[in-house]
């Protein structure tokens, strides 16, 4: 399944865009040419930074696929005292400046838990990030009523978390769900039942990457609906 319905920009960089072409014609209409030109350079940086590339969902209904685009720090098991309430795994992924930035579901469920924390803001590669900066966090149930945890992360330079849906919700893998400004840090909780498929220092994709599969016979995509943008 591919995510062909979505903008290639999102509409959360818009704004930003539209500012920083306007200050490249400013300047190049002033005759500050040289100005004008390290500001349309900007203005494609700052574009690029809101990309939203279509990605193919895997074929296995199994699979669960990576929240956001990065570099995997860290694959832990976790206790029964975690974000989950159950013994399983933490996957905390790195979203530097240059990753793509649009977060996405990693498996078909419904959203029982919605939870805004504040915090600092260390760089999100530490490991102190994980505990004391600014979050957001989401608890998913599967139709078997598995948990999967999403924890939004923002970072040094990340001080925006953008998160569009509501408790209640019924979300689908690979439906983009939010992002963080400007680089951050994303962690996903998965209960110990599930065959985790990446280590430390791998790079993954949003809704691309396999980062771990459920038992056979867990989960069924087949009975949700498509993603809807």
């Amino acid at each position: 399944m591919d995510c062909i319905d979505e903008p290639y920009i999102v509409r959360e960089g818009y704004p930003f865009i539209a500012a920083a072409a306007f200050l490249a014609l400013f300047t190049a209409s002033s005759g500050l040419t040289a100005l004008s030109w390290l500001l349309l350079l900007f203005t494609i940086c700052v574009a690029a930074f809101f990309r939203n590339p279509h990605r193919a969902l895997p074929a296995d209904s199994r699979a669960v696929v990576s929240p956001a685009d990065g570099r995997v720090i860290e694959v832990v098991r976790t206790g029964a005292d975690s974000f989950l309430g159950v013994p399983g795994w933490k996957i905390s992924i790195f979203m530097s400046p240059v990753d793509v930035h649009v977060n996405r579901i990693p498996a078909s469920g419904t959203l029982v838990r919605r939870h805004y924390r504040p915090g600092k803001f260390n760089v999100a590669s530490r490991p102190k990030a994980s505990v004391d900066n600014e979050r957001l966090e989401m608890l998913l149930k599967t139709e078997s009523g598995l948990p999967v945890g999403i924890v939004q992360i923002a970072g040094l330079l990340a001080r925006r978390i953008v998160c569009y849906p509501r408790e209640g919700d019924r979300l689908v893998r690979g439906q983009r769900f939010g992002m963080i400004r400007f680089g951050s840090r994303v962690e996903l909780f998965l209960p110990e039942q599930v065959e985790v498929a990446v280590k430390a220092a791998d790079r993954v994709k949003g809704g691309e990457t396999i980062m771990a599969r459920f038992p056979r016979g867990e989960f069924d995509e087949q009975t949700l609906p498509r993603p809807r943008i």
